[in-house]
């Protein structure tokens, strides 16, 4: 109410949403517009490296029968370019919120079975069970769980995303980060901790 639904309407494309699938009134703050699996992606990866836009692409290469390389995606490197569109400060301290949904929120079972505390992410369940999500991430790798039919139709009246999406996404984040060591989130300048919580000072 504070900033307005047109205000959110416009700010959500920096993150790579559409604004028309997500008209412009408070229930949009709850989720009520559409989105997509990928679309979800490239938002989550703005909390994940710190505050930057990126574009995710489905073909990484295409090489012909004598090995030649016909194509071949070039994205953009956060750091090399990268458009920033949230404050680091900002995207630190929502980061250290939905890390908390893993510690001890409706993806707590998260932290224990991969064993390593440098995840993050949110739950969510659609009207009548008809979409169950889970968005996660840790700094290199963000991942995208989803469940629901073609046509829409409910999953069942006591299904959810931590029931049902949550275990794919552990189960697939176990194998991608494999072998890589937990990363340590930098505080960025401007930030400051209060009795356990992140706060940037006004």
């Amino acid at each position: 109410r504070t900033i307005g639904p047109s205000y959110a309407q416009e700010y959500i494309q920096r993150f790579g949403f559409e604004p028309e699938k997500h008209p412009p009134y408070l229930t949009l703050a709850l989720g009520a517009g559409s989105v997509t699996p990928l679309q979800m992606a490239a938002a989550y990866s703005v909390f994940a490296n710190g505050g930057y836009r990126v574009d995710p692409f489905l073909i990484e290469k295409m090489i012909d029968n004598k090995g030649v390389v016909l194509f071949e995606a070039q994205p953009i490197r956060v750091h090399e370019g990268g458009t920033r569109v949230l404050d680091a400060r900002t995207a630190f301290v929502i980061d250290s919120m939905l890390q908390e949904v893993t510690k001890t929120g409706t993806a707590g079972s998260a932290r224990a079975k991969l064993g390593r505390a440098d995840i993050a992410g949110k739950t969510g369940t659609t009207n009548d069970s008809h979409d169950a999500w889970f968005a996660g991430y840790n700094p290199k790798v963000v991942a995208i769980a989803w469940i629901g039919f073609d046509k829409p139709a409910s999953l069942g009246d006591r299904e959810t995303g931590g029931g049902l999406a949550l275990p794919i996404w552990i189960s697939y984040m176990a194998t991608a980060l494999r072998g890589s060591p937990e990363e340590v989130r930098v505080v960025p300048d401007g930030v400051t901790q209060f009795d356990g919580d992140w706060f940037i000072p006004e």
